[in-house]
């Protein structure tokens, strides 16, 4: 079954949202973005990585999704990615072990949410792989 997410766009007029639409295609993960009267698509091994891809067709336009998948302290654990197709991530804080606690779906919002860019969000993720954690 399609699932589709109604998403607030940063960078947007007031209220703007997208709808992102996952469908799952055997292997293939495909996620379509619909905003602006367009519709964008992308498809990769699991959602998040879909999600980065239509961020990056986003950018340009100064537009950022306001769910977890954006934000620049998350980001999903190889075993997510494979386990789970990368519908959950963890929120991560430097010197700090991810927990089960520290799962989120991407396609939701929190107060928490820090919107970013992709490649500041890859750039947080691995800063954080390289901090000691207790």
């Amino acid at each position: 079954m399609d699932e589709q997410h109604h998403i607030a766009l940063i960078g947007a007029g007031d209220d703007e949202r997208a709808v992102f639409t996952e469908y799952e295609i055997g292997p293939v993960c495909k996620l379509t973005c619909a905003y602006r009267g367009k519709t964008i698509e992308a498809e990769a091994p699991d959602f998040f990585e879909a999600l980065c891809l239509i961020r990056r067709q986003l950018e340009p336009e100064g537009l950022i999704p306001f769910c977890y998948g954006a934000s620049l302290n998350v980001y999903p654990s190889g075993m997510a990615r494979d386990m789970g197709a990368g519908l959950k991530a963890y929120r991560m804080k430097k010197g700090v072990h991810a927990r089960m606690a520290d799962l989120v779906e991407i396609f939701t919002s929190g107060p928490d949410v820090i919107p970013a860019s992709v490649d500041a969000q890859e750039a947080f993720w691995r800063e954080w792989l390289a901090t000691p954690r207790v």
